[in-house]
């Protein structure tokens, strides 16, 4: 600015005009800024409660929209567009903030297209679990809440807790959180009736009482359900005195819905109870007449 030759007045009325100026125009972008960040922390707050309330509202298996929404699966589809609404949120704010302080909006894109493609080829067992996690909800594979049997890198059962972008959740017999790395699945074996079917069949002692014997039966399978809950999943089904087709004996049949892998204890303690109970109908009871099978159903009897 040049000053030469004029009043010292209108020489400080343009540097104060000029000053004043510039300074209104940071004050302005400040306010924007600041208008900026509030804006995105509300926007981002409905974003994530807006979800979470789908999320809950889906518990009763009907949301709040009228359609019918399946665990996990909607669960996991919600906060999947949750987190990409906030990402591209944030996105956009921090370009338009940097914008604002003079950064070229360009080059901003251009560095985050660099970035963005270092992560990937730095992260890809991510996008890995990212993958198999959205194949395992869609697909069926496994529901929450669901007894499975997933193998790979290791062997794990337990009950579906959650299935997640990047872990599965699984409660194990030992009541441990166990968290499987998506990409680590190999097989998923589901058990649709929620265990493994166990069933005991107790051969009648020849010449006792086929009333007195049942309820000995009974009495040995309650005991046992009642005392190995977690094992025995629910109250055994004593079936009615049968007589074997071309053997004559008569056998009772009781079903086990069990924890996988943990049929010893059918095959040993119960057996072992029922053969002491039994010698009070026949000293000579022995193991071999309380046999021990498993199968998915009962087998369908012939025409």
């Amino acid at each position: 600015m040049d000053t030469t030759n004029q009043p010292a007045a209108t020489v400080m009325g343009r540097l104060y005009g000029h000053f004043s100026g510039h300074a209104s125009s940071m004050e302005t972008r400040l306010l924007l800024i600041v208008a900026l960040a509030v804006l995105v922390h509300v926007t981002v707050k409905v974003v994530r409660r807006t979800s979470e309330w789908l999320i809950n509202k889906s518990q009763a298996q009907k949301n709040p929209l009228g359609f019918v929404t399946q665990q996990p699966k909607f669960i996991t589809l919600t906060r999947l567009i949750a987190s990409g609404l906030i990402f591209v949120i944030y996105f956009f704010a921090i370009g338009l903030l940097l914008q604002e302080i003079g950064v070229n909006l360009t080059a901003y894109l251009a560095s985050a297209s660099v970035v963005g493609l270092a992560i990937s080829f730095g992260s890809q067992g991510l996008v890995q679990d990212m993958v198999i996690g959205l194949t395992l909800i869609f697909s069926d594979a496994m529901e929450a809440g669901e007894l499975v049997e997933v193998t790979g890198t290791a062997t794990v059962i337990g009950r579906v807790e959650e299935i997640g972008l990047r872990f599965t959740k699984l409660i194990n017999f030992y009541n441990q959180e166990v968290f499987v790395p998506n990409r680590t699945i190999a097989n998923v074996s589901r058990f649709p009736h929620g265990g493994v079917y166990a069933y005991a069949d107790i051969q009648i002692p020849a010449g006792a009482d086929r009333e007195k014997a049942a309820q000995t039966v009974a009495n040995v399978a309650t005991g046992m359900w009642r005392q190995f809950g977690a094992i025995v999943l629910s109250e055994p089904v004593i079936g009615p005195v049968e007589t074997a087709a071309g053997g004559g004996w008569d056998f009772l049949r009781v079903h086990f819905k069990i924890w996988p892998g943990q049929g010893s204890l059918i095959e040993t303690t119960f057996r072992q109870q029922m053969v002491s109970a039994m010698k009070a109908f026949d000293a000579n009871y022995a193991d071999w007449q309380v046999p021990v099978t498993y199968r998915a159903m009962t087998a369908t009897k012939k025409s």
